[in-house]
């Protein structure tokens, strides 16, 4: 009898927010698989489970996929996990997942905080429907194609940046939408330091100007014509 993938949502920065279930899952499964083990060991071992862990992430995936699925088709239960957050989810996942749908095995997915629903509840813009677009692109003419589609898509849209090049998107952003443009900044969510800056591209460039950027960042950009859809619901 086959055995199941688990694929495990862990918390972003706050311990505290691993539910009962995922840490059930992690203590009884056979193997783990993590997208870095250095960082998973340390949330293992904070919470004492000692399941068998295996480094699983973008750079070996396709190496890996066929051993792990072979276990789970040998009756092992394995649980993915990524350094934090929801497998899949701009992080290592879907190859596996794919895979395994392919195989017709078990999968189950055990939820739990996200960095991009964080986001879409703290930054305050409109989100009866939004997009999320991953990281930037780092060249200049990958990144115009990328805010062209977000622009194209005409609602309020959330993407990763690092912090070695917030600013700099800060201000592009500024440049490709306009200073009116409503934005926030999500940063070190559910961490000590987490805060949330919002206004206009030209606000809060101005205001952060200079300023050394630290932490994990989301950054939520609603057109005005999301705004404006929004309004329209409201009255109805």
């Amino acid at each position: 009898m086959s055995g199941k993938l688990y694929l495990v949502t862990t918390p972003i920065g706050n311990l505290e927010d691993i539910t009962l279930r995922a840490l059930r899952v992690l203590k009884e499964v056979d193997v783990i698989a993590a997208e870095d083990t250095r960082h998973s060991r340390q949330l293992l071992s904070h919470f004492d489970i000692h399941s068998e862990l295996v480094s699983y992430h973008a750079f070996n995936e396709h190496d890996k996929t066929d051993a792990l699925l072979k276990r789970i088709e040998n009756g092992e239960n394995i649980a993915l996990v990524t350094d934090a957050g929801t497998p899949s989810v701009a992080d290592p996942g879907f190859f596996l997942v794919r895979a395994a749908q392919e195989r017709d095995l078990d999968i189950a997915v055990i939820p739990g905080v996200s960095a991009v629903t964080f986001a879409v509840t703290a930054s305050g813009l409109p989100v009866d429907k939004f997009a999320f677009f991953g990281f930037v692109p780092v060249k200049s003419g990958r990144k115009s194609t990328f805010f062209a589609d977000i622009k194209e898509k005409n609602m309020t849209s959330f993407v990763f940046e690092s912090p070695f090049r917030v600013g700099k998107t800060l201000d592009f952003i500024r440049e490709f939408f306009g200073d009116e443009v409503q934005i926030a900044i999500i940063r070190e969510a559910t961490k000590i330091h987490e805060e949330v800056i919002k206004g206009t591209a030209g606000e809060v460039c101005e205001k952060c100007r200079n300023r050394a950027w630290k932490g994990e960042f989301v950054i939520g950009i609603a057109p005005q014509h999301a705004e404006s859809c929004a309004n329209d619901k409201d009255m109805d």
